[in-house]
């Protein structure tokens, strides 16, 4: 595929045709989801509470299998290498912040000494190329998802799904990682999907913002962010940034309101 197409003209990475998930209690989550993802694209998944963003982000990692439709990756199962940082950390207590992001590593049979170059080279791109040796307990909030985070680059994933990773954290922190997560992302060819609550996250991160309908789930708005990155605090004082939130905004308490 020739990445210098526009994301409108390039064929998507992912594509979502009709996918509907119902439980085996006839609850159902998901109806008729259809959506193409590019390559390269940051994409945020934004929704009130209970409208099926996550369970799309599973079904995408391939962790549940949908009851209508399809996910198909039109450029072959080689796109198919995904990261997934969760809403915790979830770390390994007992294992420094090397092992626990060197786990995808030595599932994959490499030796610590073979992995080694390339985990301290996730950890400086987090900012904690220092705390290697530390354990979980020893580190802030901040800090443990930044080990997630590395963990979930380790790979070199084309695409990392992210499902709510900074909504227990402060604002400050919340705000840094942003900034972290953007640096990470730019410039490189992979693939973002990005779970959240917050209007004014999802327009500071994203290209695409996806508004999903409460349950069952649907896509009712597709609104793309027509700004350039990098971006930083300046852009969050600007007229565009809070243009965008409200316009956003508004697409989501349009559907929070139909429902």
């Amino acid at each position: 595929m020739d990445s210098h197409l526009p994301v409108d003209l390039a064929p998507p990475l992912i594509a979502l045709d009709g996918v509907g998930k119902t439980y085996g209690n006839g609850m159902t989550a998901l109806s008729d989801v259809t959506l193409g993802i590019g390559r390269a694209e940051f994409v945020s998944l934004l929704g009130p509470s209970g409208c099926g963003k996550s369970t799309l982000l599973r079904l995408i990692a391939g962790l549940g299998e949908v009851t209508a439709g399809r996910i198909a990756w039109p450029g072959g199962t080689g796109d198919r290498n995904l990261g997934f940082v969760f809403q915790e950390p979830t770390l390994m207590p007992w294992a420094t912040v090397f092992g626990n992001v060197y786990l995808p590593l030595k599932l994959q049979g490499l030796s610590k000494r073979q992995a080694a170059t390339r985990v301290m080279a996730a950890l400086a791109q987090v900012g904690l190329e220092g705390f290697a040796r530390s354990f979980p307990r020893e580190l802030s909030g901040g800090m443990k998802m930044r080990v997630s985070i590395a963990r979930g680059l380790i790979t070199h994933p084309s695409v990392l799904l992210m499902d709510e990773p900074f909504a227990a954290l402060d604002e400050i922190t919340r705000f840094r990682l942003n900034d972290d997560l953007l640096a990470a992302w730019a410039g490189r060819d992979w693939t973002v999907i990005f779970v959240t609550h917050s209007v004014y996250e999802s327009v500071y991160l994203s290209n695409r913002i996806i508004v999903m309908g409460a349950r069952p789930g649907r896509v009712t708005a597709d609104i793309r962010i027509e700004e350039p990155y990098p971006r930083g605090e300046a852009f969050r004082m600007t007229g565009r940034y809070n243009d965008y939130c409200r316009h956003v905004s508004a697409a989501l308490h349009a559907t929070m309101g139909a429902a």
